[in-house]
């Protein structure tokens, strides 16, 4: 049986992976900081599904939370199989209202967590000659939205070449870029998303089983939902400067997921 380790999977897309992944027969992994949350969504998901469902406590915007994550994906005799880097987070406010050490924060879990995670998963998933790695970024990749959109972007550019470097290794890598998901992600960060039109939301179990298929298709870029499809291609017609306007209504104050 194999064994795919989640990050942030305790709530939105890190859940639905979670469900469907144990669904799917797969042991998993849970990676978040609310141990209670952890064990009781450990729990559910080993009941509902027969498999096993082990917790790892784990900060990624700590170096000691991203080495726990590391030493595990090394684990020879424990092997992860497929590995989710979900953990992330919004500021709320426009550049310079954030405060750095909150900028920083954010650099750490969405690039720092996300180089050096792959980078322990690849690592032994060539030796083995399988496996698969997908890393949530956002379509705010693809427009001006500030520090997080400027990360999300990173994450896009790293996964696709890091996809090209290890391309007839057997592993598989995907970026992950979708757009408004209803998660606890505008919550916890304390920003208003209700000017969001309701047709731009998505459904996180629907992103992921998108997500799933364009993994298993060998892509390395995974925009689910056609709606959104449409709308990162027109981002090549409208000049950048409408699109920075446009950002700053729908964008800097929250980004999407």
């Amino acid at each position: 049986m194999t064994t795919a380790l989640i990050t942030g999977a305790t709530a939105g897309i890190g859940a639905a992976f979670a469900r469907r992944l144990a669904r799917d027969g797969h042991d998993v992994v849970l990676v978040a900081r609310d141990k209670d949350r952890l064990r009781a969504r450990a729990a559910e998901l080993h009941d509902q599904h027969g498999i096993e469902a082990s917790v790892l406590v784990a900060d990624l915007a700590t170096d000691m939370g991203i080495s726990a994550v590391e030493t595990r994906l090394q684990d020879a005799d424990n092997p992860v199989d497929l590995l989710i880097n979900n953990a992330g987070f919004g500021n709320k406010g426009a550049f310079l209202d954030v405060p750095m050490a909150d900028e920083l924060t954010m650099l750490k879990v969405h690039c720092e967590a996300v180089l050096r995670l792959t980078s322990a998963a690849t690592t032994s998933m060539r030796a083995r000659h399988r496996g698969g790695v997908v890393n949530v970024a956002s379509v705010a990749a693809f427009v001006p939205r500030g520090t997080y959109g400027a990360s999300k972007a990173w994450v896009v550019q790293f996964t696709q070449g890091a996809a090209k470097d290890l391309a007839g290794s057997g592993l598989r890598l995907l970026a992950l870029c979708p757009g408004f998901v209803r998660t606890e992600f505008h919550e916890r960060a304390g920003m208003d998303a209700g000017n969001v039109p309701g047709w731009m939301w998505l459904d996180a179990d629907k992103v992921v089983d998108a997500a799933m298929k364009d993994l298993a298709r060998g892509k390395t870029l995974s925009v689910p939902d056609p709606r959104y499809k449409a709308l990162m291609g027109a981002t090549h017609l409208i000049p950048r400067n409408l699109l920075s306007r446009a950002s700053s209504t729908t964008g800097r104050r929250y980004g999407p997921r």
